[in-house]
C-alpha cells in the first residue's frame, strides 16, 4: 500500500524593513515616494538612486524584498533580495500588495501626505507587481514610475479594475531582458487600464536609468506639480 503524499500551507509572521531619507524641511505640499529595487539587489542602494532621480525634497522609503539569497559565495557575500518567482507568483503578489499597503499607510499617517501625493516606483523585478498593485488598489498613488521592467502577462483578462494614476514607463533600448521588441507593445497595453501614460526609449542596457532626470523631471511636474528638481 503506497503512502499519500500530502500538500499543506499556513501563514507565519514575516518581518519586513524599509529605509528613508526625509528632507530636512516637510510641509503638508511635500511628496513621498515608495520604491522596490530589483531581483538580486539591495533595498539602500535603491534608497539613494531614486533620491538622487527625483530630488532632494522628496520623502523616499526604500522596501527590501521578502526574499532573500546570496549574490556569490554564501561564505564571502552579501545577502540580497527579490520579490518571488514564478512558481509561486500569486503569493509573491499578495505578499508585495500587503508591504506596499502598509509601508503607505505608515508614511502617509507619520507625514500627513495625501494619497495623490504618492508615488510608487520600481526597477525590473517589481514593476509588473507595482502595476498588478496599482489596478487592484486604485486610489493609493498618484503616480507610477517603471524603470526596465514588464507589464504582467494577463494584464488584458485579469481581475483589474482600471488605474487611476498616472504612469510614466522607462525602457532602455540594449536591455537583455525586456528587449525593444517586447516593449513595443506596452504603452497600447497599458493604455487598456490607465488613460495617463508616457512611455520612453531610452539608450542604454539593463540599468537603473540614472541620468533619466530630463524625462521623470517634468513628468513630475506635470503629475505632482511640484517644481522639477535641478541636474540629470
Amino acid at each position: 500500500m503506497s503512502a499519500l503524499e500530502e500538500n499543506a500551507t499556513y501563514f507565519a509572521r514575516l518581518q519586513c524593513r524599509f529605509f528613508t531619507l526625509v528632507p530636512d524641511i516637510v510641509s503638508p505640499k511635500t511628496s513621498l515616494a515608495v520604491t522596490l529595487h530589483g531581483y538580486g539587489m539591495r533595498p539602500e542602494p535603491m534608497l539613494h538612486l531614486t533620491s538622487d532621480l527625483l530630488g532632494p525634497d522628496w520623502i523616499v522609503a526604500s522596501l527590501q524584498a521578502p526574499n532573500q539569497h546570496y549574490a556569490s559565495n554564501p561564505g564571502e557575500g552579501k545577502a540580497v533580495y527579490n520579490w518571488g518567482t514564478r512558481d509561486h507568483w500569486e503569493e509573491a503578489a499578495r505578499l508585495h500588495h500587503e508591504m506596499v499597503l502598509a509601508v503607505l499607510a505608515e508614511l502617509r499617517e507619520r507625514f500627513g501626505a495625501d494619497a495623490s501625493r504618492c508615488l510608487l516606483a520600481g526597477f525590473s523585478q517589481p514593476v509588473g507587481l507595482n502595476y498588478r498593485f496599482c489596478a487592484t488598489y486604485p486610489g493609493q498613488v498618484g503616480g507610477v514610475l517603471a524603470l526596465c521592467g514588464g507589464v504582467p502577462r494577463d494584464w488584458e483578462d485579469g481581475h483589474y479594475t482600471g488605474v487611476d494614476a498616472a504612469i510614466l514607463h522607462i525602457a532602455r533600448e540594449e536591455d537583455e531582458f525586456y528587449p525593444p521588441a517586447a516593449v513595443a507593445e506596452y504603452p497600447r497595453r497599458l493604455r487598456l487600464r490607465a488613460p495617463d501614460v508616457e512611455f520612453h526609449l531610452l539608450p542604454g542596457g539593463h540599468r537603473f536609468p540614472s541620468r533619466a532626470g530630463t524625462v521623470v523631471r517634468p513628468w513630475l511636474e506635470r503629475v505632482f506639480g511640484l517644481p522639477a528638481p535641478t541636474g540629470a
